[in-house]
């Protein structure tokens, strides 16, 4: 067995890591690309820039360590999950800028499809919301040219997430790539039926999404065809495929029923494993698939997404010029002792759970003559903390499980003040495993899929705890804080009512 080659395609950036076989990063390389913001709650990716970044990053993470496709064995690929991309499958053009999870401009399709919910809820585990890819892509449709939608319904234009995209270009594009997607991220499209793992035959009549355009669904670990015509990792079979954060959940070994992670990245998103059964959620949390392996039964798992996480940071940054790098925002927030009081609703997107708002909008509250640009930071990375409270306990109830221990990675769990913050308020420990478990996962998916690993006991024994914190907040003041927060995400949704 050689090395494992990685590529995680993320809100904005794309990364790809080489793993040896026991799981240790030997290289990586990360690109960002351009997010457009065209409309308000608009969010766009240029698609060829998502490949031609991918194929940048390939080239150089492999040159960095000093490997050709003769010392890689397997590929695995994670991606951001409900963007979706239409192309011409004659030429790999798209037809249309990609449009991101965070989008929100199907809300008057939403409203069409709101009589459906309890049934596309039964089917798919999933809310009528436009988080989801059947939605833009219901946008899209709605905008193409007579030919073209006639072009759809001939499967001459394809629709995928960005998993779908990659494998089409990586295997061949317009000279026969495989168009293929795995059971994670057809799970977050609201077009697969949760317990057959095919494209639902109901959903496509509510929706007018052709079959035609949809690609073939597979196991997450296992074939998805081989790379073809890159010159520097032709040859090489892609073996593993996972949403980013069913890849995460992967990485941190969240294997057994009960196991529960949250990734800090752009967004924050708390899975937890409830074994080889769908759990409906009575609390506006998403039933999903976890994984899957070839010619095993999928393991189950609840969901609660967080729109807004690592990007309230950039905005810090980039939209106030509060701070000049991201890395800033923990030294400017551990200045003061507390948000002074202050509450940062970062409703930029609306709320995802347990509310499922889009109307919502983001608020700061509290704000006094006493309050400087570090409590406002330190209400910002709270903010976090506070939404992960809130699914955690919406977890416990619709679960049945304890939850007491918190899996953490992504890019903010590097803040170990946040960490400590979220034991606290969470009332559960938190323990931090590798930061880039994304990656990790579609690597130890690959692997699997190629024969490295014989399970994922193999996989348990590689992980390893970076960082544990128990919670320490007395529970008076525990509830008085989360009582503050409720009263402020009040205060967004009146916004939006008024």
């Amino acid at each position: 067995m050689g090395h494992i080659l990685a590529v995680d395609e993320g809100t904005t950036s794309t990364r790809a890591v080489v793993l040896t076989e026991d799981g240790r990063a030997l290289a990586s390389v990360s690109r960002e690309f351009a997010q457009s913001f065209p409309r308000p709650g608009w969010v766009e990716h240029d698609a060829l820039e998502i490949w031609n970044t991918t194929r940048e990053v390939i080239g150089s993470v492999l040159g960095r360590a000093q490997l050709t496709s003769a010392d890689i064995s397997c590929v695995g690929i994670t991606d951001q999950r409900e963007t979706t991309v239409v192309w011409e499958a004659a030429t790999g053009r798209p037809v249309h800028p990609a449009l991101v999870w965070q989008d929100t401009r199907g809300e008057d399709l939403v409203e069409r499809l709101s009589s459906e919910a309890e049934s596309v809820a039964a089917i798919t585990g999933l809310p009528v919301a436009t988080y989801f890819s059947a939605v833009k892509l219901m946008w899209i449709l709605d905008r193409l040219t007579p030919a073209q939608r006639e072009a759809a319904r001939e499967g001459k234009l394809l629709f995928g997430t960005v998993d779908s995209w990659l494998i089409w270009n990586l295997t061949g594009g317009p000279a026969g790539g495989r168009h293929v997607t795995d059971v994670t991220n057809a799970s977050r499209t609201m077009l697969m039926d949760l317990r057959s793992l095919d494209w639902s035959e109901e959903l496509l009549r509510l929706t007018g999404v052709p079959r035609a355009m949809l690609p073939e669904i597979l196991p997450s670990i296992g074939e998805f065809g081989t790379v073809s015509g890159h010159q520097l990792l032709g040859g090489v079979p892609i073996t593993g495929v996972l949403g980013d954060q069913q890849s995460a959940a992967f990485g941190q070994c969240a294997f057994s029923p009960g196991d529960t992670k949250n990734t800090y990245g752009t967004g924050c998103f708390l899975l937890t494993n409830t074994g080889e059964r769908p759990v409906a959620s009575g609390g506006g949390l998403i039933t999903t698939v976890a994984y899957q392996r070839a010619g095993a039964p999928a393991a189950y798992a609840l969901e609660g997404s967080i729109a807004v996480a690592g990007s309230l940071v950039h905005w810090l940054r980039d939209g106030l010029g509060l701070i000049s790098s991201s890395e800033e925002v923990e030294t400017l927030a551990n200045s003061v002792e507390d948000s002074g009081d202050v509450y940062f609703v970062p409703a930029f997107s609306g709320l995802f759970a347990p509310r499922w708002r889009p109307d919502a909008r983001g608020t700061v509250v509290g704000l006094t003559r006493f309050a400087t640009k570090a409590h406002i930071a330190r209400a910002a990375l709270e903010s976090t903390a506070f939404q992960t409270a809130e699914v955690i306990e919406t977890l416990r109830t619709d679960s049945g499980f304890a939850i007491d221990t918190l899996r953490a990675d992504g890019g903010m769990a590097v803040n170990d003040a946040l960490m400590q913050f979220q034991a606290d308020v969470s009332d559960c420990e938190v323990t931090r495993g590798s930061i880039e478990s994304t990656a990790t996962g579609a690597a130890f998916a690959a692997g699997m899929g190629a024969g490295a690993f014989s399970g994922t006991e193999d996989l348990a024994a590689l992980w390893e705890e970076t960082g544990r914190w128990a919670p320490r907040m007395a529970a008076s003041e525990r509830s008085a804080r989360l009582a503050r927060w409720e009263q402020a995400v009040e205060r967004s949704l009146g916004w939006a009512q008024s």
